[in-house]
């Protein structure tokens, strides 16, 4: 095997990996003074590796006998991977400063890179065990961020739900390895591919075996039923955190059951399309229903990520190259969505500067903050899939897909149950543009992000349109790098 080029196809993971563990070396001897380098240092490591997926690791093929994948589709899932990232260390110094309790420390965007680099495993992964190490790294750095404010009882408890939740999901998902490995002979997914093909009829053994990994897939992805840690962790954790949360992880989560549904279990598509469609399902009906009656903005947005997922999960049941494509366009446009809408709930802050996190706060923020309030809209009308849109073409991109698989059932009831969800998206914009203004929020001349919120809203609206094609041509291309 030649090894320099397998190192080649790892770049971007050596480069998180090395930063990571140089920046904190520094944070170590620098304490709480190195904290704005190493945030910013963080950044550039991060634009580092995006540089680092141009050429065999973004088409190199296999490296280190199969263990990892360097094509398209992970190239793709990472670069929306370290913009999220970059945005989630970029929009926390502020948020830390501004807060009462725990300063922001250097070891925040230590641990945002060193759960990329598991992350970047994760989306890479051909063996379940190269899966397993990255799924692994990703989550014990994200243990310790959902839990950063030490002194606060809602971080901590958020910390520990999650721990706890997540340790279980862990030993389901490693359950579903040992009996795909004990009746398929094997971790590598063609070896198992091979393994479902030709006798996934038949092996009661490698068909429990796929249900415990798509049980332990479905916690990281916070699909239904195994969402119950999403709107407690999302409250708790520290808004930036949050904002991490709700996009990295998603994607990286999303593209590694992805890859495990097209690769390793191709041949047994008929059984863990039911599996997925019953996710989706119930992922758009309970999200959309379990929102309606939440006052607080993070824990709204929680059951919207449950949301999301569930329309996510309908372009994957296609099993198609159409609906892979499909399913990293939708996680283009949602990954934009959500990180405007935490950008937005990171400047709701009263009068003393502490932060508001009610729905109700937000009534009459067309007037007092009439800019604040067009953003948030923009965000709501797009994540409803109201047309023109961004956040329609994404709903209307799984639907086809799904319709073209010959799931036609599927697609309408997703359909039916999106209408559901636009009522408590459409019901925040109805208190921002109709109710009586509650006390004004605290301005917030930060350039960096009304430019970042800004970037995500001209994003979504009408003005993306530019934008769809090829941002639909480099989904389908990386699509088909799976197939």
């Amino acid at each position: 095997m030649d090894y320099s080029a397998s190192l080649l196809m790892t770049l971007p993971e050596l480069v998180l990996g090395v930063g990571a563990i140089a920046l904190m070396l520094v944070a170590a001897w620098g304490g709480q003074a190195s904290t704005r380098a190493v945030s910013w240092t963080a950044v550039a490591i991060l634009a580092g590796a995006g540089i680092a997926l141009m050429g065999p690791a973004s088409s190199g093929g296999e490296a280190f006998y199969g263990l990892y994948r360097a094509d398209a589709f992970a190239a793709f899932s990472k670069v929306l991977i370290y913009i999220a990232a970059a945005v989630a260390i970029i929009m926390a110094p502020r948020f830390f400063a501004r807060t009462t309790g725990d300063d922001l420390r250097p070891e925040y965007p230590v641990l945002i890179l060193l759960s990329v680099a598991g992350m970047g495993m994760m989306v890479s992964a051909g063996d379940l065990l190269t899966l397993y190490v990255g799924l692994e790294l990703q989550s014990l750095a994200a243990y310790v961020l959902a839990s950063f404010m030490r002194r606060d009882t809602r971080s901590a408890e958020a910390g520990l739900k999650y721990f706890v939740l997540g340790a279980l999901a862990s030993g389901i998902l490693l359950y579903g390895i040992s009996l795909v490995y004990g009746f398929s002979g094997s971790t590598m997914f063609d070896q198992i591919a091979a393994a479902y093909g030709a006798g996934a009829g038949h092996s009661l053994g490698l068909t429990f075996g796929l249900v415990f990994v798509f049980a332990g897939l479905a916690f990281k992805i916070s699909a239904v039923p195994f969402h119950m840690w999403t709107p407690d962790v999302y409250e708790g954790a520290p808004t930036p955190v949050t904002a991490f949360f709700a996009s990295a992880p998603k994607v990286a989560a999303m593209a590694m059951a992805v890859r495990v549904a097209v690769e390793a279990m191709g041949p047994a598509t008929d059984q863990w399309r039911q599996i997925v469609i019953f996710a989706a399902l119930a992922s758009i009906i309970l999200g959309a229903v379990a929102a309606i009656g939440q006052s607080n903005i993070k824990r709204l947005l929680a059951y919207s990520s449950i949301n999301n997922v569930g329309f996510v999960l309908v372009g994957l049941a296609a099993g198609t190259e159409a609906g892979v494509a499909s399913v990293l366009f939708y996680l283009t446009v949602y990954v934009a969505m959500t990180l405007g809408s935490f950008l937005i709930v990171l400047q709701m802050r009263d009068a003393d500067g502490q932060p508001v996190e009610t729905i109700a706060s937000l009534s009459g923020l067309s007037q007092t903050r009439p800019a604040l309030a067009l953003a948030l809209a923009t965000f709501m009308f797009s994540l409803a899939g109201i047309p023109p849109l961004l956040g329609f073409f994404a709903k209307l991109a799984v639907f086809n897909a799904a319709i073209a698989a010959g799931l036609f059932p599927l697609a309408v009831v997703g359909f039916v149950a999106s209408v559901i969800g636009a009522y408590y998206y459409l019901r925040i914009v109805k208190v921002m543009y109709f109710d009586d203004p509650a006390p004004a929020f605290e301005r917030n001349d930060s350039i960096v992000e009304g430019g970042l919120i800004a970037v995500a809203a001209v994003f979504v609206s009408p003005a993306g349109w530019i934008l769809l094609a090829p941002l639909g041509a480099l989904a389908l291309t990386a699509a088909r790098s799976l197939f």
